[in-house]
């Protein structure tokens, strides 16, 4: 039986805030990931996923006049530790079926680490929580390693990944963005999985 299984893969961040309202594929920066699934059932696993990468935006795409005035960038390390539950909507897991693909969805609780901002140790921690969450396909290439393209969104409760939030509006610096709107970064990847088995020992008939 397949009872747990371990892989990494490679992809890249991507962030939306202040400096960059929707997804910018100009603003992809790379990261990797490590995990360990545990196979609860045919259909639900749980993954614990180490998962760490580059960050980064600028104002030097504006887009409005606020914007063009700040004149602000970031380029972070983000390191992430996490737990999700996955569901699998296809019983794919089964031998005697020539299925070998599965689409799938996810959605945990993650920890996160930021290096390189400008600290405000006054305003923000750098380790903070988030949910993560999203879906993906996962592809059989033989009976131990299989394939997974994931596409992952990170929900945060944190409006400083871009170093970027309130300010002082008592005078024009420019020098801040929306404080009721919070920061979210995305993580796209390609996975290998190596998949272990547990042998069943043989029990005496007597």
């Amino acid at each position: 039986m397949q009872r747990s299984e371990y892989g990494g893969g490679i992809g890249v961040f991507n962030y939306t805030g202040d400096l960059a309202r929707n997804f910018d594929f100009r603003n992809v920066k790379p990261a990797a990931t490590l995990f360990y699934r545990a196979n609860i059932s045919k259909v639900v696993s749980f993954r614990t996923s180490m998962t760490g990468g580059k960050l980064g935006a600028s104002d030097s795409r504006p887009f409005d006049p606020f914007a063009a005035r700040r004149g602000q960038s970031f380029n972070i390390f983000v390191l992430e530790l996490s737990g999700v539950y996955e569901y699998h909507f296809l019983d794919w897991r089964d031998d005697t079926r020539r299925l070998r693909f599965t689409p799938y969805l996810f959605a945990g609780l993650a920890m996160f680490g930021i290096t390189g901002n400008k600290s405000k140790p006054a305003e923000y921690s750098n380790v903070q929580f988030c949910i993560p969450f999203g879906g993906g396909f996962k592809y059989v290439l033989n009976p131990n390693y299989y394939l997974s393209l994931e596409y992952g969104i990170r929900k945060t409760f944190f409006d400083y990944l871009d170093n970027v939030s309130d300010g002082d509006f008592s005078y024009k610096n420019y020098q801040y963005g929306n404080p009721h709107d919070y920061d979210h970064y995305y993580f796209v990847a390609l996975t290998l999985t190596r998949t272990l088995y547990d042998i069943p020992c043989p029990r005496s008939p007597y």
